[in-house]
């Protein structure tokens, strides 16, 4: 299941209890890390919000924002705490004497200091419900957009394993050219130099280049990582550690081939399966 890690989902949802919003970004992240932007009044929601977010998703840098306004007949008003507003214009009154010069305290100064004003807290047993039945509702939103992009990106990396595929069967059949050319540069070297060169150790060297030119194994370790690679796309599960881990071994058995090239096709042709795997790893980074 290629999940895309980037998205974005809005909801609202209104009834008895009140209106309220819910708001969910997502970036890739190599796990899970949920940042909560809730109502100081909500803050024991903390709890639920995040169990609902682990259940939906596996991976990514999440930020909800949750909005809650109270109905008009559950709003119980707010209670001004006079005697904490009276401490306050006593110390005020304090600190005038020693600066000499104050700027004036106006009433509303006043009325924003944090626990002047006593708001009711909420009844959690019946918001808990509806807003983590919205925040689910969010999720669900931002799984589809996730899953939209995620289906976009695999098909990207499908199209470029095909790609992979083509450099190396040219790979495969440049290797029988470069021994070939190696072998006419040996023997071209060899009469320049007027020297005899016995044919058995002629022969004994080639085997030897040839072993060092070898890359047999690293295009077929490709291959199975590349068939390993469309069968993840094509699943069910999250495959986003296992298609970074496969495209990282990718890499360097391409590194490999590229340092064994002799030839300059295949030498062209590992250039280019590295472009293709960098570039399958850069889209795979979004991938959940």
């Amino acid at each position: 299941m290629a999940d895309s890690m980037t998205g974005y989902a809005r909801e609202s949802a209104s009834g008895a209890w009140g209106r309220a919003t819910c708001e969910l970004r997502s970036v890739n992240h190599r796990y899970l890390e949920v940042t909560l932007r809730l109502p100081e009044e909500l803050r024991a929601l903390e709890g639920p919000f995040r169990t609902a977010i682990g259940q939906y998703l596996q991976r990514g840098k999440v930020e909800c924002t949750l909005r809650y306004e109270p109905a008009a007949e559950a709003s119980g008003g707010a209670t001004l705490r006079l005697d904490l507003v009276r401490q306050i214009i006593a110390a005020c009154r304090e600190v005038e004497e020693m600066i000499g010069a104050p700027a004036p305290v106006s009433a509303l100064d006043l009325l924003k200091w944090p626990g002047v004003m006593d708001l009711s807290a909420p009844d959690l047993t019946v918001l808990q419900g509806p807003l983590v039945t919205l925040l689910e509702a969010t999720l669900a939103t931002l799984g589809e957009g996730r899953r939209r992009e995620g289906e976009r990106l695999a098909t990207l990396i499908a199209g470029r394993c095909d790609s992979a595929l083509v450099e190396l069967a040219r790979v495969r059949q440049g290797v029988p050219a470069a021994l070939a050319q190696l072998r006419e540069r040996l023997l071209a070297r060899a009469e320049e130099l007027s020297a005899s060169l016995d044919p058995g150790r002629l022969e004994q060297e080639m085997l030897l280049l040839a072993q060092r030119l070898d890359v047999a194994e690293e295009m077929d370790r490709l291959g199975i990582h590349i068939d390993e690679v469309k069968r993840l796309l094509a699943g069910r599960q999250p495959i986003g550690r296992r298609l970074d881990f496969l495209l990282q071994e990718m890499h360097r058995e391409a590194n490999t081939t590229a340092s064994k090239s002799g030839h300059p096709d295949t030498s062209g042709a590992a250039i280019e399966l590295k472009v293709l795997i960098e570039q399958m790893r850069e889209q795979a980074q979004n991938i959940e």
